[in-house]
């Protein structure tokens, strides 16, 4: 079998290398040719997939990347696992999954299983991709190819999250879609969880992400509550969690990161509206997390001003670009807005992050490419800790003499210049 995974991104290059290492004969497909290349020549591009896992499946003959759609005919399955961001109206932008339909349904053989991974709001795999697929290929969907949804579920950066035990979540357009698309998972996934339909695999991925979106949303507004009737809110976190029922732990920050949780929950709130409905909790908590970051600008301005500064011309280090530890992805990281407002209010910023030497060009912060990590030392008025790398944990930030605002309640708190934001 010949499985065709298309978007070589976070997603879709650790399906490449989970199917090639189950046996499958893989061709990979983006339209960007340095991810390519490198793949071609046995070369990660992202830093918790090692060279070695590549280079071993491409020199077996198991895993070949191209830019060139046409080569869909080849294959038995293709998975789309392209982004699926907000517009500046923070309204679905499905037009990298609707534009991959485009480029390969006049491609499509007969029998082949089209599946898509991009998590999206129910409904778009049947009434937004499908028709693309039937009419660029004159095929009829259940019977002359196969379609299902099946969102994706990585945890970039947990050495305990393998693609092979992550349970896959699978509907179907028909019952024989959902037999094709279980047959092509089987491969390389140990445990399929059917479900009834696209819908209810489109729908269950949004409640996964909304239910820790509705979560952090409360610990952040707890924790400025908590703050200005002077109690620690993560000392209340440690002593809740002792309860061995009824409790999950959840942490603030700065605000959200990542593709999935400052964006899945926006997907289903502007669905609902379709509906005549009004997605009230959700938006609730989209509001307070990102207000998040104004929080924390403002108890910058605090600590500045008891060393007798002002935000406007203070030099600022952000720790950490990534919007989670111990990985290089900075997809929609809080640490950019950040960046932003601060340099809008008049600070000098730099970024320190060991997992991110250079800012790389993407969508979403283009004007950003190029700028550098830089050292921590003591030319700063403040460091902002915003990402929970170990580095930091381990690091004597203190040495330096410069003020630290904490967003991630990483080191001790016995120095009075260490603040927690």
């Amino acid at each position: 079998m010949k499985i065709g995974i298309i978007g070589l991104g976070y997603v879709g290059l650790p399906l490449c290398v989970q199917f090639a290492k189950s046996g499958a004969d893989v061709l990979g497909i983006d339209l960007d040719s340095k991810k390519t290349d490198a793949l071609n020549q046995g070369q990660s591009y992202i830093k918790h997939i090692p060279d070695a896992e590549v280079r071993d499946q491409v020199n077996a003959g198991r895993l070949e990347a191209t830019t060139d759609f046409a080569r869909v005919k080849e294959l038995d399955a293709a998975l789309i696992c392209v982004p699926t961001p907000l517009n500046k109206n923070r309204e679905p932008d499905l037009s990298y999954v609707l534009n991959t339909g485009r480029s390969i349904a006049a491609y499509l053989p007969k029998g082949i299983t089209v599946v898509l991974e991009s998590t999206t709001y129910p409904g778009t795999t049947e009434d937004e991709l499908k028709p693309i697929l039937e009419q660029g290929s004159g095929w009829k969907a259940g019977e002359d190819f196969y379609l299902a949804y099946s969102p994706e579920r990585e945890d970039p950066g947990n050495p305990d999250s393998q693609v092979a035990k992550i349970p896959k979540v699978i509907g179907g357009h028909t019952a024989a879609c959902l037999d094709k698309a279980k047959a092509i998972y089987s491969i390389a996934i140990e445990t399929l969880v059917p479900v009834s339909s696209c819908r209810a695999a489109e729908a269950t991925k949004l409640l996964e992400n909304i239910f820790r979106t509705v979560n952090i949303a409360l610990v952040n507004e707890l924790k400025i509550i908590y703050q200005k009737m002077g109690i620690d809110i993560w000392e209340i976190i440690e002593a809740a969690k002792t309860k061995p029922f009824g409790f999950m732990p959840f942490y603030p920050g700065p605000g959200l990161g990542g593709h999935c949780i400052p964006i899945d929950p926006f997907y289903l709130s502007w669905k609902a509206k379709q509906h005549g409905m009004d997605a009230r909790f959700i938006e609730l908590a989209g509001q307070v997390n990102d207000a998040m970051p104004n929080y924390v600008i403002s108890r910058c301005e605090e600590i500045l001003k008891t060393n007798g500064k002002i935000l406007q011309g203070s030099r600022i280090l952000i720790l950490g670009l990534a919007y989670k530890p111990n990985v290089d992805d900075d997809r929609e990281s809080p640490s950019y807005v950040l960046m932003q407002k601060l340099e809008t209010m008049g600070a000098e910023v730099h970024y320190h992050d060991p997992h991110i030497p250079e800012i790389r060009l993407s969508r979403e912060h283009g004007k950003y490419a190029g700028r550098q990590s830089v050292e921590p030392s003591g030319e700063y008025d403040l460091f902002l800790l915003a990402t929970h790398h170990e580095a930091y944990s381990a690091a004597d930030l203190k040495q330096h003499g410069v003020p630290v605002i904490d967003t991630r309640h990483i080191q001790s708190r016995e120095s009075a210049d260490w603040k927690f934001a």
